[in-house]
């Protein structure tokens, strides 16, 4: 908003208001000018760095990045303006100075300038008689199209705009032109010349020649002289030039500032004359048709300068005066100012005004100005809107008071977004000027009153940000304005509205400039009720957060009784039906926590209006509507219930009927069907929930198995609606179906109906083999919400279901979703029906089912699916570890018994592996699920494995701190379990996943991790014999299982490379490269995978530095692959092949190494084979190894 003062930095971020005044205060910390040293240096050098182009960049990006610091706080380089000037100019009047070191100190001038404004620089440059010459020679010494120095020829007609302004004839400086052999072009035309000439470019140049004509034309004997043709020049360019080129787009943007600037600047007398033709001419441009904003821009800056000229520049004695304008006298006199203080308008009134009269010309300005108030462009209505307030300000009151109700007229339903806020910035203008009289503020309010709320629909959003933001400007001018006994009639609207924009609405730059606008006027007008208060609670930064506004900040204001009924009205007005669902949904939770501060009205005004709005004709209307009934009929029946009251007290018959109407209505209406269905669906799921929960009598009543109906088909639909809305739909329908059995479906004796309990049971249980995913998710979750009095009897039953529901099959292997919610499920049903290890596996969590539980959630934790989504299978593992802790912590808590010590160590090893994988998020779930389970002490998890060592390296104090989601925090932790046998397997297999993959991140901090843990067992034989045995079992386990294999030979092939087997070189056929080689030998067998073959070729190189047999068959192995299928191989393997050489040189004989090194560099390993094979085989004989034989295809098989 355009509040001056009140439009506070503060970024937008919510964070807490300490934080933000933090960063305000560091953000503001400059007190002077620091860099003036270095400044001097910089320019100081500047005759050393020109000549070299890099250097000259550095030396102005440095600049640059000082003055940059100072946009904020320009005035703190005023006092150094002068002699960094001084520096530059004497370079540039150094006449030994090259044309780069020139240019360069222009550069140097525009920057300051851009920083500062050209208008505070200006006063700064020496205008003596004897810089004219010298400048205007150096002007026209530029070169106009010279695309690299147009900071030069901007800078000198700046200076040239100075020196104009000496106070002599400019024919003094021409001498006797006429007796000179060559005639001499006047001084004046001179200056002239260059201004047209640069009126008429396309760089910042442009602007500068503005500024120049502003102040050269208006000179005594330019203007007798030159004033008329110049205009008429720009007059004829103007009617020949078009807008829709671009061409005609840069003359017309010359000519339209120095119009502006010419009729701004020149007395009005001098330019009267000329302003009905120039005015003529601007109509005939047509420029509100121009799609160029900056030439809307410019007619309307010319439009009301032309306007200014036509009536006398006079301030109206019929304008409001407030008397007191301090704020300290204004707090002190408790916003009271006595009518002495005030200027008696009436008074004024009766005094006589001098007559003159208004040319007719004005009422076409006016016009424009009105239209311009329309304009598309934000800048263009600005620029009308102080237009409007400048010409009202030298009118008579009668005509002033028709531009009132002229602009008044934009505040029509009819009209744009665009009109209501040019009106608005308009009307903030004229309250500014003291031109809106009291006597209109009557027709202002209501109009304001309605802006501040304005909200337009278009498609799938909406406008009136922009009109809001706006009205809050003009009651904030108002605040400036006026004196408050003049606003005291409509103090208790305008409050409740800014408190209403302040806390409900939707855009955060909407809420904070209500709330200095608000703060305003507490402090200008202090009348607005409970102010401080207010404000202390929703301040510029409270209101940052839309939820905090919606269910903290307006509670605590509706607790005062002026805000209370225009903030629920408001909501139901205004929010309940907003286009933006979240917004229609934050709006009924917000009702249901205002409900107490005003029960009686929530329950005799609201709810009756809502009732039919529930079963209305518009889509967003009714949802929001059945939203809204659902959360005050619960807030009102738990505040009947805090009071002792039976839950219907605040309902009469009717209410209750129509409570019950809705699902009926809509049913009867087919509105659950199609995409309204999409938001009715989960709208009266949560109407049966909070009338459920707010135990409504209507137990017995058929609307119950409407309710059940609707449910079950929800469930069943999912399928059907867009994948954006299942969500939603599915936790809604189940936390309904939650409430509803709780409710409804229990008897006295605390049981079910059997029929009932059978019907729902099996239902849920039939549909989890549904051949649709979604109907599978919809009913697991739908049996783990059902109450423990349906579940007794038909656990085994349910937990079979479920656990079907697990397993992957062929026909289901990508029902991922559908397996993590059987899992959710079933750890909601565990906690449910309770632990008791010698009760019935029927009725309880026993030791009878608890292994068979266990089973089902350890497997979903090997569920490695992906598909075209990815790693699906990582929803159905971090579900698997969420229950393992849940129903671990069940048992832990009843009967930790149950909990056996093989259990309890495949929980920890899987986690742990878990924690070593490669995908950020699910390391982070696995981690914090660990440290959960290790530190857990109500009581401890009973046969932890090495629980000492675990609690060494995950200290107690680090639980919270640790960041699981950083790889380089992550890796050191986990690797460190490598020495623990029981955990070694586990999260070397979950390392290999991440030490051979392909994030940067994860890669080098778990590599480097696995190293150091390599480095420090090196000199122990037994770890080593160990951990290789681990590597190598993980191997086996793992072949030919490419989402383990391919990394694992990525991560072999470092550890290689980077000696951590080097203990074993040196033992001749040590068994580990042996069974390494057979393995990799066996992985690769008719593999078509490149990147397993290219890292396979890695991990044979690799094994060469072992020394017996190893090394014959590691040659032959990759002199195989020399001859592979695939020449990116042949290739790949010819290269590393050459590589291990350098590396290894023992390995062939030197007198045939530089034969073999050159074979292997200089062979196209990518031709055809026979060529290639030649090659091979003569490698094959110089290093003795044998040839491979070629099979046929009939032998091989």
């Amino acid at each position: 908003m355009a509040l001056g003062e009140a439009d506070a930095l503060g970024p937008e971020a919510e964070e807490s208001r300490a934080q933000e005044l933090d960063v305000i205060a560091r953000g503001s910390a400059l007190e002077s000018f620091t860099e003036s040293q270095e400044v001097r240096g910089l320019v100081g050098g500047l005759a050393a760095v020109c000549g070299d182009r890099t250097a000259r960049e550095t030396a102005v990006e440095k600049f640059i990045v000082i003055m940059d610091k100072y946009q904020e706080q320009p005035h703190l380089l005023d006092c150094h303006l002068e002699w960094m000037m001084n520096l530059l100019l004497d370079i540039i009047r150094d006449s030994a100075s090259p044309s780069e070191l020139f240019h360069l100190a222009f550069k140097f001038l525009y920057i300051i300038t851009k920083v500062r404004g050209y208008k505070r620089f200006l006063r700064l440059f020496p205008h003596e008689v004897g810089d004219l010459q010298p400048v205007l020679d150096m002007l026209v010494d530029q070169n106009p199209k010279d695309c690299e120095t147009w900071e030069t020829r901007y800078m000198l007609l700046l200076w040239l705009s100075m020196i104009c302004l000496i106070p002599f004839d400019l024919a003094r400086f021409d001498g006797n032109t006429v007796s000179e052999e060559h005639a001499r072009m006047p001084t004046m035309d001179r200056i002239l010349k260059v201004a047209k000439c640069y009126l008429v470019v396309s760089d910042k140049a442009r602007d500068a020649a503005a500024v120049l004509v502003s102040k050269f034309i208006v000179r005594p004997d330019v203007r007798q002289k030159r004033m008329a043709d110049f205009l008429d020049w720009t007059l004829s360019m103007l009617s020949k030039s078009s807008f829709q080129t671009m061409e005609g787009t840069v003359v017309m943007n010359g000519m339209l500032q120095a119009l502006a600037q010419l009729f701004k600047h020149g007395k009005r007398e001098d330019c009267l004359p000329y302003a009905a033709t120039v005015l003529e001419c601007l109509d005939n441009c047509k420029l509100s048709e121009s799609n160029q904003m900056v030439l809307r821009k410019l007619g309307m800056k010319l439009v009301q300068r032309l306007g200014l000229t036509f009536v006398k520049p006079k301030v109206a004695k019929w304008r409001y005066q407030r008397g007191c304008r301090s704020l300290a006298a204004n707090l002190q006199a408790k916003g009271s100012v006595t009518q002495s203080q005030m200027i008696n308008v009436a008074a004024n009134e009766a005094e006589d005004e001098e007559a003159y009269d208004i040319p007719g010309e004005i009422e076409n300005v006016v016009e424009q100005l009105l239209v311009g108030l329309k304009d598309k462009d934000t800048i263009v209505r600005w620029s009308a809107a102080k237009g409007i307030g400048r010409i009202t300000g030298r009118l008579p009151k009668e005509l002033a008071d028709d531009v009132v109700g002229s602009l008044l007229d934009c505040f029509s339903f009819q009209e744009t977004d665009n009109a209501w806020h040019g009106g608005c910035l308009a009307l903030a203008e004229l309250g500014r000027r003291g031109l809106l009289l009291p006597s209109r503020i009557s027709d202002v309010v209501p109009v304001i009153l309605k802006a501040l709320t304005y909200d337009e629909k278009r498609g799938s959003c909406s406008v009136g940000s922009n009109v809001r933001d706006a009205a809050c400007y003009v009651c904030w001018a108002f605040a400036r304005a006026y004196d408050p006994s003049e606003l005291i009639p409509f103090i208790n609207q305008i409050s409740s509205a800014l408190v209403i924009a302040a806390v409900f609405d939707r855009d955060v730059n909407c809420r904070r400039a209500a709330s200095a606008a608000f703060q305003e006027n507490v402090g200008r007008q202090g009348t607005f009720p409970h102010g401080i208060d207010i404000l202390t609670a929703a301040d510029y930064f409270a209101v940052g957060n839309r939820v905090n506004c919606y269910l903290t900040i307006s509670v605590y204001i509706a607790g005062f009784p002026e805000y209370t009924q225009p903030m629920i009205d408001h909501l139901v007005n205004m929010k309940i039906n907003h286009w933006d669902s979240v917004i229609r949904e934050l709006s009924t939770k917000a009702l249901h926590n205002l409900t107490p501060r005003a029960p009686e009205y929530m329950a005799n005004v609201v709810l009756p209006r809502l009732l039919p709005l529930s079963v209305g004709t518009d889509l967003h209307t009714r949802h929001g509507a059945i939203l809204a009934c659902a959360e005050i009929t619960h807030a009102l029946c738990k505040l009947a219930e805090e009071n002792n009251r039976s839950v219907t007290y605040y309902f009469n018959e009717k209410s209750l009927e129509g409570l019950k109407q809705i699902h009926q209505e809509l049913c009867s209406r087919q509105l659950y069907r199609g995409l309204g269905g999409e938001l009715m669906r989960p709208a009266v799921c949560t109407l049966i929930e909070k009338l459920s929960l707010s135990r409504m009598p209507f137990r017995g009543d058929p609307i119950i198995g409407g309710w059940q109906w609707l449910i079950n088909d929800s469930l069943r639909s999912l399928p059907l609606v867009s994948s954006t809305a299942r969500q939603h739909i599915k936790e809604s329908a189940v936390s309904a179906l939650a409430a509803l059995c709780n409710e409804y479906y229990i008897n006295e004796k605390g049981e079910a109906d059997p029929a009932l309990q059978d019907e729902l049971v099996t239902r849920y249980i039939s549909g989890l083999q549904n051949t649709e995913e979604m109907i599978r998710c919809g009913f697991s979750l739908a049996l783990g919400a059902l109450p423990r009095f349906l579940l007794k009897g038909r656990l085994q039953q349910v937990l079979e279901g479920l656990k079907k529901a697990t397993i992957i099959s062929p026909e289901d292997v990508s029902f991922a979703q559908s397996r993590r919610d059987a899992l959710i499920a079933i750890a909601k049903v565990c906690q449910t029906v309770g632990v008791k290890g010698e009760g019935s596996q029927e009725e309880y969590v026993c030791k009878d089912n608890v292994t068979q539980i266990y089973a089902t959630l350890l497997n979903g934790v090997t569920d490695y699916t992906t598909d075209s989504r990815g790693d699906v299978g990582g929803w159905v593992r971090k579900a698997a570890m969420t229950s393992l802790m849940e129903v671990t912590l069940l048992l832990v808590q009843n009967e930790a018994e149950l909990i056996n010590a093989n259990i309890c160590k495949q929980i920890m090893c899987w986690l742990a592996q878990q924690a070593a994988e490669k995908i950020d998020k699910f390391r982070a779930h696995a981690g914090s699920v660990f440290l959960t389970l290790l530190h857990f002490d109500r009581p401890p998890v009973p046969h932890i494995p090495h629980r000492e060592e675990l609690e060494r390296i995950f200290p107690r104090s680090e639980t919270e701190t640790l960041n699981w989601n950083a790889s380089s925090e992550a890796f050191p932790r986990i690797t460190q379990l490598l020495g623990l046998p029981t955990y070694q397997y586990y999260v070397l297999l979950g390392l290999s996943v991440s030490v051979g993959g392909l994030t940067e991140t994860t890669l080098r901090y778990s590599a480097q991790s696995l190293f150091e843990y390599m480095k420090k067992i090196q000199n122990d034989s037994s770890d080593m014999e160990s951990f290789c045995e681990t590597l190598l079992k993980v191997f086996e386990d793992n072949l030919r299982n490419d989402r383990v294999s391919v990394p694992l030979l990525t991560m072999l092939d470092q550890m290689l490379a980077n000696g951590c087997f080097d203990i074993f070189t040196m033992q001749g056929n040590h068994p580990f490269p042996v069974k390494l080689f057979t393995l990799c030998k066996e992985e690769i067998k008719r593999s078509k995978d490149i990147r397993k073959l290219r890292s396979s070729i890695g991990v044979f190189c690799g094994l060469i530095q072992f020394e017996g047999d190893m090394r014959e068959k590691v040659l032959f192995q990759l002199f195989l692959l020399l001859c592979h299928p695939f020449p990116v191989i042949r290739k790949t393997t010819a290269s590393q092949v050459y590589e291990m050489l350098i590396t290894y040189s023992d390995i062939v004989d030197p007198a045939i190494m530089d034969e073999v090194m050159t074979i292997l560099s200089d062979t196209n390993w990518e031709a055809e084979l026979t060529v290639v094979r030649e090659k091979r085989n003569h490698l094959c004989d110089l290093m003795k190894v044998p040839k491979p034989q070629l099979v046929s295809k009939s032998s091989a098989q």
